[in-house]
């Protein structure tokens, strides 16, 4: 990694730039779309980086979209994550390799290296043409599209970027690509990156297994310690590290709305929601809001804090920040931050909202189950943290 991220945790690897264009792309309907029409469109590369990325209609979308690129003489680079992709069936694999797609896997399994099996690549950006950058929380799989799953499809959201940032999102691809892959890049340089003069600022902040503490983690406690306003929430995993909860809690006190919404009946983790609700009662004591979304999976990974966003792979889970490469797009962007703001009030009504009396009259049942899924979390704990310093892919 750069050398700034390891400067005693002081410095950001990427700065705060001005002079862009951000778009937000609510569920699959909306990201899909504009994703495979920006293949489409493609004239010199495409980069693509997931951990998601499943046989299946969304699949086939995409690959057909890649294929065409590549026979039109776009240079395609697919950088998918070994475990994530272990539901990409052989005969995907050879299509995209015989179209001339290169085709790399981060950190692929191996069955006597088992603790360094766990570190994954749970990041999600597209950048293409070195113009435009796609980031946020979905996969390549048929669970975020609505026309497969019109009932039941995750809910989720994206972001497109047009300006500077880009440049900074080619790099992280570029960086993970050299690491994990021994076909070179050959990468047109684009005319001119856009700059939009006036447009609003943004950073893209990153985890990765060498970086202590995590850039994203810390951008969170900041920017919740200097909020007035508010501080809502949007995670589909909630177990905290300390620090998080703590910076939750002292927004609260301070008067800010700080609102949690997580995942309900309807999630890909059951024991996950199960271990999130140990936190619901001391959560509740201090004034913070919890709800839980009630007609799909919530998978959104968005933090709001006054006029400050960060969108993107990142989870509020000690998971994500002992295994995982995140990485997040920040911005302050007010036309975004209003529409932002309008679709959390619109999930809000979908919530099913916790008093803080009525969670302590909870059944017996559900407290044993809490119980003991909490000492099942500080077992993992435990061994994360007895794990997480051996040696680990050096990203």
């Amino acid at each position: 990694m750069h050398k700034a991220t390891r400067k005693a945790g002081k410095a950001y690897r990427f700065p705060w730039r001005n002079g862009h264009r951000f778009q937000l792309l609510v569920d699959g309907r909306e990201f899909y779309t504009a994703m495979l029409g920006r293949i489409a469109r493609a004239r010199r590369y495409v980069l693509l980086e997931m951990y998601l990325f499943e046989s299946g209609r969304v699949a086939d979308r995409f690959i057909d979209a890649l294929v065409t690129a590549r026979r039109n003489g776009v240079q395609v680079y697919l950088l998918l994550d070994a475990f994530g992709s272990l539901w990409l069936r052989k005969k995907d694999r050879r299509r995209l390799l015989a179209a001339g797609v290169c085709l790399a896997f981060y950190n692929p399994l191996k069955t006597l290296r088992l603790h360094r099996n766990l570190f994954r690549n749970h990041r999600k950006l597209m950048v293409v043409d070195g113009l435009v950058a796609y980031t946020g929380g979905a996969g390549i799989t048929d669970a975020f599209d609505p026309g497969v799953r019109p009932d039941g499809f995750w809910h989720e959201a994206m972001i497109e970027v047009c300006g500077p940032n880009v440049t900074d999102w080619e790099s992280l691809f570029i960086e993970t690509w050299q690491r994990w892959s021994n076909e070179p890049l050959h990468l047109e340089t684009p005319r001119e990156v856009p700059f939009f003069p006036g447009g609003p600022a943004g950073r893209v902040v990153v985890h990765g297994h060498i970086m202590s503490p995590s850039e994203i983690l810390r951008s969170y406690v900041s920017h919740m310690r200097r909020s007035t306003k508010r501080v809502w929430l949007a995670t589909a995993y909630f177990v905290p590290p300390w620090k998080l909860r703590r910076a939750l809690r002292h927004a609260a006190r301070r008067g800010a709305d700080v609102r949690l919404m997580l995942p309900g009946p309807h999630t890909d983790r059951p024991e996950v929601r199960y271990m999130s609700s140990r936190y619901y009662e001391k959560m509740l004591f201090n004034g913070i809001r919890v709800f839980e979304y009630q007609p799909r999976f919530l998978h959104a990974k968005v933090l709001l804090c006054d006029n400050w966003v960060s969108i993107g792979s990142c989870n509020a889970d000690r998971w994500n920040y002992h295994w995982n490469l995140e990485a997040n797009q920040e911005l302050r962007d007010p036309v975004l931050i209003t529409r932002l703001q309008a679709l959390f009030e619109a999930d809000f009504a979908y919530c099913r909202e916790f008093d803080y009396h009525r969670w302590r009259t909870r059944p017996r049942r559900h407290r044993l189950r809490e119980d003991l899924l909490g000492q099942v979390m500080k077992l993992l704990q435990w061994f994360s943290t007895l794990k997480r310093h051996r040696r680990g892919p050096k990203d």
